[in-house]
Parts: C-alpha cells; structure tokens; sequence
C-alpha cells in the first residue's frame, strides 16, 4: 500500500539529504521543493511589511497545489517540506516579526485552516529536530552563499515555532528525530536506524523513540 511521508525541519537540518536517502533506500519516489518564480519576492526583499501577505499566499496555494498532487501519487513518495511549515513556522514568524498585520494574519490563517481540512494528510511526518549551533554548522557545510547572512537568532525563534507546531500536530503520526545526534550522511548505521524508525511508526507502533544507546551503537555499524 502506498504510502506519504513528509519530512520537516528548519533551516539547514537536512532535509533533502535524508528525502534523498530514504528514497534510495525505500525505494520510493522523492519530492523536493519545487522551484517557482514569486511574483511578489522583489516586491517582499524591499518592503517586507506592504508584501509579506501577498508573498505568503502565493507559496500557500503553491504548496497546497503540490501537497494534493503529491496525495495522488501512484507510488510511495517523501516530501522535503510540508504545507504545514508554510503556515504554521514562516508566515507565522513575520507575523510575530510585525512584518504582517494582524488583518492579514487573521484572514491568511481562515484561509489555510480551510483549505487544509479538505487534503488528505501525510501518513507519517519526520520532524528533524536540530539545535541553533547544528544548523547554523550544516548550514556552513553546504557553502550556500544566500545563507550566509542567516542570523541564529532567527534560526532560534523558528525553532521555537517548530516546537509548538509538532506539539500540537494533531493530523498524522509524528517522528520526532534528534538531529544533533544522528549524522546519516557519517554512519550508514544512523540511517537504517531510522528506517527501522519510520516503518515502526507506519505500521502503527505507537511510543517510537530513539534511546541514547541504540544512537551510539548504530554509530558504530
């Protein structure tokens, strides 16, 4: 039976990387973001405060377009991102930011919470969960010259969404994965452990974690 993942997680955690070994490993069919110009994205660099909303509606429908999409999939498929993250970390942040009013909160948020109800949820959700000095380590590992200037003060106050969001994700089993001890790209063994994660949670096991020793040893593998 096929199934839909979503991997999610901030900045520089890394998300594709896994979406690609997992994919490789499975035998299932990635999905990556999809590049798509912005039509507001010029407009957003030079006046964040007049065209975040704008901005955030556009990435909004875009991903509530690829997340139906992606549910109509023949195959088994992982998604680098979800609809979720959208709303609930990013437009929220330049809400809290003061970048979009309340206004255009309240109607952004009546918008996604409807649209939502009418999309099948992923099957599982991995939450990569990564402290301010891994990212900001991995960040500098993948030499983007566009995240250079990311400061960890922003990298810490989207943290701080992420956490709430996944403590109150309601929608789909959660895989919450620690990050800061598991490096899948290093040890082979981090990454079929994961895998022995992943299918524990899709056959409905429900207290999934990773314990401190099985880490270490699968370092080791």
């Amino acid at each position: 039976m096929k199934k839909f993942v979503a991997i999610a997680g901030n900045i520089g955690v890394g998300k594709s990387t896994l979406v690609k070994m997992l994919c490789k490993q499975m035998g299932w069919d990635p999905f990556y973001e999809p590049v798509t110009e912005n039509p507001y994205l010029a407009d957003f660099y030079r006046d964040m405060s007049a065209w975040s909303f704008h901005s955030q509606v556009f990435f909004l429908a875009h991903r509530l377009r690829s997340h139906f999409q992606l549910a109509q999939h023949p195959n088994s498929v992982i998604q680098d991102r979800s609809v979720y993250e959208d709303a609930e970390i990013f437009a929220q942040n330049l809400y809290h930011q003061g970048h979009i009013s309340e206004r255009d909160y309240q109607t952004y948020r009546a918008l996604y919470e409807t649209a939502v109800q009418f999309l099948p949820p992923p099957d599982l959700v991995i939450y990569l969960r990564a402290s301010v000095p891994t990212l900001l380590q991995r960040i500098s590992r993948r030499g983007r010259d566009y995240e250079r200037t990311i400061a960890p003060e922003y990298l810490d106050s989207l943290n701080h969404l992420y956490e709430s969001w996944i403590d109150n994700f309601t929608l789909c089993p959660v895989l919450a994965v620690p990050a800061d001890d598991l490096d899948y790209v290093a040890h082979s063994g981090h990454l079929r452990l994961i895998i022995s994660k992943v299918d524990d949670k899709l056959t409905g096991k429900e207290e999934v974690v990773f314990e401190p020793e099985e880490v270490a040893r699968a370092a080791e593998d």
